[in-house]
């Protein structure tokens, strides 16, 4: 499946801030009582499961068996989150989630996916809920992709109302999807 490495990644980057948040809170002195401020965050936001083994990976738990039961998204997060206690290095930057050339293919895909894949509309669903929570821009973003999703192309429509460059991301991922659905 070409999708899924691309996939895989814009998770890790729409997540990449609290990604790298764990993983120094965790590894910090001292930092326990923070780390337990933002997992409670969390947990008021729904990650239930992800922050249950979250928990216990900030108690020094690394085995795979901490990964069952979590769907994709949370266990993409939490096998990020190992990686990065591994390998600093490998954790995703943040700033890269704001490349629309990154985004756009991504969330094409992801897109495109849901249209068919229940579990892809599930994923594509709670991005898009996280989106709006943001608010302005990214709300605005997050308004158009149950339309992407049923069909809209009409880019007047979809982009109506855009700033500059959120519009050009809306446009950016109509390319995408047309590149996709004419295979």
């Amino acid at each position: 499946m070409a999708s899924l490495p691309e996939r895989r990644e814009q998770i890790r980057l729409v997540h990449a801030t609290f990604i790298r948040q764990v993983v120094e809170l965790t590894q910090r002195p001292g930092g326990r009582a923070d780390l337990e401020t933002l997992l409670t965050a969390a947990e008021h936001q729904g990650w239930t499961a992800l922050v249950a083994a979250l928990r216990r990976i900030a108690g020094g738990d690394r085995s795979a068996a901490l990964l069952t039961g979590l769907d994709e998204e949370d266990r993409i997060i939490a096998e990020s989150i190992l990686h990065g206690l591994q390998d600093p290095a490998g954790l995703p930057d943040p700033r890269r989630a704001q490349d629309p050339t990154l985004a756009a293919p991504g969330l094409a895909h992801m897109i495109h996916a849901a249209r068919g894949n229940p579990q892809a509309l599930v994923l594509i669903g709670n991005m898009a809920d996280q989106m709006s929570k943001v608010g302005g821009t990214m709300a605005r973003l997050a308004g158009v992709i149950r339309p992407l999703i049923n069909g809209e192309r009409d880019p007047d429509r979809l982009c109506r109302g855009m700033e500059t460059r959120t519009r050009q991301l809306v446009l950016d991922i109509l390319g995408e999807l047309g590149k996709l659905e004419s295979h």
